[in-house]
């Protein structure tokens, strides 16, 4: 099986072809940060993410024979987990999302691509706005509010499906809190098999990040929105983009940040610690969603390479449970295995309605 994933992120796009659970070509494709922002259009910035794809796909000689086109999903509705067949109405909700991310051009190239190949499949896997909350969790205190989630659902089960294997068990047979440690943090309780509690790692729940800032002050920030200071929008962009580290110290790249701690930054250091603590709380918070029964704590993620921030967290929370790290993101082999299993048989391909 000849299977293509696309992956569109705000500084990159990657893309990979895969036959059966080999990666046969794989590259990451960048962009400048603000290149898809400064188009104007929804459809000026899909035009350029197609061009994007298709030249490098032609540059290195690859047929589009593919028997399944994959692509990371986008932040439209909230859906239960799983492999979704891509249709025109999940292209819609995904273009006229309320949260811009570069993921929601993604599922109109998979199916607009898949079209023109004869039977091949246009799919997606378990978007970053996979819900599958307790009831209890939506719960906010305010009934105008009630908890949304965002969060990095495909690289959570990927590499919950790896740790299970390796233990000879099966992911919808344990427990576990993942956290991804990214440009945003997502910290999910798993049992068996769903995400029953996980913060917005996209615009305002859990722990600060490198540009995120994560729960705030609700009263501090309302007398904020009112001060006349800020617009709407430049609020908006100090929540996502503009917040966590980056308000602080200017920079959103850790590897900046710990050669500063390294250098003697006071400062530095002390944000470092303040996340690696507000990282720490939130999954010890998750041990109670879980009433304790905790089958191992796993952490991945782009920021999940730096060995102090891992081994900080884990001190403060391995006595929950057992500790691993799986360090990077697992989005692309999640998206073909997941393509794999359903052209196989072996995996349901849900209906998007």
């Amino acid at each position: 099986m000849k299977i293509l994933v696309i992956n569109p992120g705000s500084t990159s796009t990657k893309i990979a072809v895969f036959e059966n659970e080999s990666a046969a070509y794989s590259r990451s494709l960048h962009h400048d940060r603000d290149e898809l922002s400064r188009l104007k259009t929804i459809d000026d910035q899909y035009t350029f993410l197609k061009n994007l794809v298709l030249k490098a796909l032609e540059d290195n000689h690859i047929t589009c024979d593919f028997d399944a086109i994959v692509a990371r999903g986008g932040l439209g509705k909230p859906i239960p987990g799983g492999a979704y067949r891509i249709n025109e109405l999940m292209i819609s909700d995904n273009l006229g999302a309320d949260h811009p991310h570069p993921t929601n051009l993604g599922t109109k190239l998979a199916y607009e691509l898949a079209s023109t190949i004869p039977s091949c499949l246009a799919l997606t896997a378990d978007p970053g706005r996979v819900d599958e909350l307790l009831p209890i969790a939506r719960i906010t205190g305010m009934p105008e509010l009630h908890r949304i989630c965002f969060w990095h659902a495909l690289n959570h089960r990927a590499v919950a499906r790896r740790y299970a294997a390796k233990v000879n068990n099966r992911y919808e047979d344990m427990n576990f809190i993942i956290c991804h440690l990214g440009g945003g943090i997502s910290v999910a309780a798993h049992s068996h098999g769903r995400a029953i509690d996980v913060n917005n790692a996209y615009d305002g729940g859990g722990s600060f990040s490198t540009e995120r800032s994560g729960t705030l002050p609700s009263a501090d920030l309302v007398r904020l929105s009112f001060s006349g200071k800020y617009t709407e929008q430049q609020l908006l962009h100090k929540i996502t983009g503009q917040g966590g580290l980056y308000a602080y110290l200017g920079t959103n790249d850790l590897r900046e940040v710990m050669r500063r701690v390294e250098e003697g930054d006071e400062q530095a250091k002390i944000l470092v610690d303040a996340m690696v603590l507000n990282v720490s709380k939130q999954i010890c918070a998750e041990s109670a969603i879980l009433c304790g029964h905790i089958d191992a704590i796993l952490i991945t993620g782009g920021m999940s390479r730096n060995e102090y921030v891992v081994e900080e967290i884990k001190k403060r929370v391995s006595f929950l449970a057992p500790f691993a790290c799986y360090p990077g993101e697992f989005e692309m082999e999640a998206l073909a295995e997941d393509a794999l299993a359903v052209l196989k048989g072996d995996m349901e391909l849900k209906e998007y309605v």
